[in-house]
């Protein structure tokens, strides 16, 4: 367990002597994908885009005549939360960035809870998002709206492609080998091996409980609302990162990139919009770096810290968000340590 002082240490600091270093993380080398394929990545993209869609056309047409009651507000909201922290506190900032520590059945819950946001096993994110980093809004990029051509029309393009359309081709092959530091964790390897399960109880568990609350009625309302409806809430909160934040928002800091805040993606993603304090500090746990940059996943970070179960939390210091900022002048907030 850890001690008081593990809780206050500098941001961005080198990996500890005995914590695994990730492999080197380099572009995907050019692939030719067979028609097979393709068309088996195409046609799996236009189900889990398309199915909570028509849950949502469902849902509305049933709240029409049954209505839409607090269980299923409820559902809805829990299960929205419950698999989006799993990504924003699991999936990015603990296993992709390694922003803090945290005891090992924290790691499963998260690792869990972000499989039922039916985005793709753990180590595929993780190796996905590094390349995103390594290459941001450059060649290697999997879902950078850049380049795109001038007009409308470019911008349009570059806002699907970065969205959703980039999902539709395959992705390279042993993704997950851009996620090696994990890959040699045996719990977390078998927690990533087993997301069809984990998504399957992302939806088994709002029908049992809308069962629980209001017969077969409740277990289809709450198969909607808090399975698929939310799926495709949190879907498009976590591509409007990718999209709405590489296009449209604030730059803070200097990094490279065209990465952008923006203050309706930072509330609906949980604190993930603050997209350019994020890849000028990638390693920061908290990406909310101002007091009214609301970071929702940073406040649950900071309640694991004061419960003694995350240590060793990265944060930018003053100096270093001096450093960076396009407007030095401007007053930078003092988030130097995690206590």
């Amino acid at each position: 367990m850890p001690t008081p002082s593990d809780t206050s240490l500098p941001s961005v600091s080198p990996s500890p002597p005995n914590e695994p270093v990730p492999e080197p993380i380099l572009p995907p080398p050019p692939q030719l994908y067979s028609t097979g394929r393709k068309v088996m990545s195409f046609v799996t993209t236009f189900i889990g885009v398309t199915v909570p869609l028509v849950g949502l056309g469902v849902g509305m047409y049933l709240a029409w005549g049954w209505g839409f009651g607090w269980v299923d507000f409820g559902l809805l909201v829990g299960m929205y939360l419950a698999s989006m922290l799993g990504i924003t506190v699991g999936f990015h900032r603990l296993f992709t960035h390694r922003s803090f520590q945290t005891v090992r059945p924290i790691q499963v819950l998260l690792a869990a809870c972000g499989s039922m946001s039916f985005q793709g096993p753990l180590l595929d994110w993780v190796g996905r998002h590094r390349l995103h980093h390594q290459h941001s809004d450059k060649e290697g990029d999997p879902h950078s709206p850049y380049p795109h051509t001038r007009g409308l029309k470019g911008w349009l393009a570059g806002f699907w492609h970065s969205h959703i359309g980039w999902a539709f081709t395959p992705m390279p092959d042993d993704l997950d080998r851009y996620a090696g530091d994990w890959r040699r964790d045996r719990v977390i390897r078998t927690v990533s091996a087993l997301f069809p399960l984990w998504a399957f109880i992302g939806v088994l568990v709002p029908s049992v409980i809308g069962l629980c609350f209001g017969g077969w009625q409740g277990a289809i309302t709450g198969f909607i609302w808090g399975g698929l409806v939310r799926i495709l809430l949190g879907h498009h909160a976590t591509w409007s990162v990718n999209s709405i934040c590489h296009l449209w928002g604030s730059k803070t800091y200097a990094c490279g990139d065209e990465s952008r805040n923006n203050l309706f993606v930072g509330i609906v993603a949980l604190g993930e919009g603050w997209h350019n304090n994020h890849h000028a500090f990638p390693l920061s746990a908290r990406h909310g770096l101002r007091w009214w940059q609301f970071d929702l996943s940073w406040l649950v970070i900071r309640a694991l810290v004061i419960c003694r179960l995350a240590w060793k939390v990265r944060l930018p210091s003053r100096g270093e968000q001096i450093a960076r900022a396009e407007n030095p002048a401007g007053p930078m907030p003092a988030v130097g340590t995690a206590s």
